[in-house]
């Protein structure tokens, strides 16, 4: 078969992207399934149930600096199998804890070590063998995100009634990890290491050029760089609190388990449209008008969530943060590789998510205090839904960069 009869590679990393991510965050977004049987079992309240993730989160969003430039030193392949092994292992002990610390330990530190090889290394690879079609790869790539959050917790609903939440947790934890390691196989560094171009377009006829683009060190004394961070700090403050607590807020009002996991699944119907959606929205409309639609969407689902007083309207709140949450991390790595290049995007990736996701671990601790506190979720989707008010205006700054892009 002739090289032009061949499927592009950079396909079947967007497969295998696609894979991990949902594999990882199947699991990870099914914590909210685990948490009333922890506090049940165990005697903690929603705010210390929700630590150790919040820790997690924490741990995986700093250590993701240090795994997006390995991705760029060694590639991705090596950086996504060791993840995998940890993940695994983390959420395996997970399973096994009967104090605080033994959580805070497996989930905060293990676990989280393990989740920093995936959104980072997986969407800046995907970003790398694309140009034209940059948001359509990414886009794909990234609803596996989505795809894994409608699928995964309701399965982990299931086998919990079954099984309860310490066998059910251990089963997924392992099959988990034992695809993302066939999954890592195929996970290719970039186009030009295999003598291709991005897009699978021909050749030029000067030869092959080398990626080039910015280094971290430069984009730190970029406005741009910055107002991203600033951009994503408020919009990913309050990101993880429907994962974490959507459920739980669903049991409160009288809602059976089976039916509070699906407003996750609502949130992952959402999301797949979203990723898609956005990803396609890059290409066609231009970036500032998908980001701006993105942020305003989404402080209308926390709207929503804080009004909600039944499954209709849950799911319908689930839906629309699921498509604006999903549309907001798939534009990201195709941003960066526009405005900064795509030879350091993995590391340029991994920086803003490090600084801008690391304080997100706080939303799910502060909704269980805020919870704890008052007796509801109100204040805390009220303050989710300002906060993506304000991302919506600090997009603006980024108009003379993006405009007609």
């Amino acid at each position: 078969m002739s090289p032009a009869a061949r499927v592009f590679p950079g396909w079947f990393v967007v497969a295998a992207a696609f894979s991990v991510l949902f594999l990882a965050y199947g699991l990870q977004f099914s914590f909210g399934i685990f948490v009333t049987g922890m506090s049940d079992e165990l005697g903690w309240t929603r705010a210390q149930t929700a630590l150790p993730y919040s820790l997690y989160v924490f741990g995986y969003s700093v250590l993701s600096l240090y795994t997006g430039r390995a991705t760029d030193r060694v590639g991705p392949r090596v950086v996504i199998a060791i993840g995998a092994a940890l993940l695994g292992l983390g959420w395996g002990l997970s399973a096994l804890a009967t104090s605080l610390w033994q959580l805070n330990l497996s989930l905060g530190v293990i676990a989280a070590l393990g989740m920093s090889v995936a959104w980072v290394p997986c969407n800046a690879t995907v970003a790398r063998w694309f140009t034209r079609r940059r948001g359509t790869a990414v886009g794909l790539a990234s609803s596996g995100t989505s795809f894994g959050n409608f699928f995964v917790p309701p399965l982990a609903a299931a086998l919990a009634a079954a099984w309860g939440w310490r066998v059910s947790l251990g089963v997924l934890s392992i099959a988990c990890a034992a695809l993302m390691l066939v999954a890592a196989r195929f996970m290719l560094r970039d186009p030009e290491s295999h003598g291709l171009s991005p897009d699978g377009d021909a050749l030029p006829a000067a030869g092959l050029a080398a990626t080039t683009g910015a280094t971290v060190r430069d984009c730190l004394r970029r406005r741009e760089f910055w107002l991203l961070v600033a951009i994503y700090v408020a919009t990913w403050l309050a990101v993880f609190v429907p994962f974490v607590h959507a459920a739980a807020y669903a049991e409160d009002l009288g809602l059976g388990k089976v039916a509070a996991a699906s407003v996750l699944s609502a949130i992952g119907v959402g999301g797949v449209a979203g990723r898609l959606s956005c990803g396609l929205m890059l290409d066609r409309c231009g970036q500032l008008p998908t980001l701006l639609g993105i942020f305003a969407l989404q402080s209308i689902a926390f709207g929503l969530f804080m009004a909600a007083g039944d499954l209709a309207l849950l799911w319908a709140a689930g839906a629309l943060f699921g498509f604006a949450y999903g549309g907001g991390v798939t534009v990201l790595a195709p941003l960066c590789s526009l405005l900064f290049g795509r030879a350091h995007v993995a590391g340029i990736v991994g920086a803003i998510f490090a600084l801008a996701a690391a304080p997100s671990a706080l939303g799910p601790w502060l909704a269980g205090w805020l919870y704890d506190a008052t007796g509801g979720y109100g204040p805390a989707f009220g303050i989710a839904a300002g906060l993506n008010a304000l991302a919506l205006v600090l997009t603006f700054g980024l108009a003379s960069k993006l405009r007609g892009v």
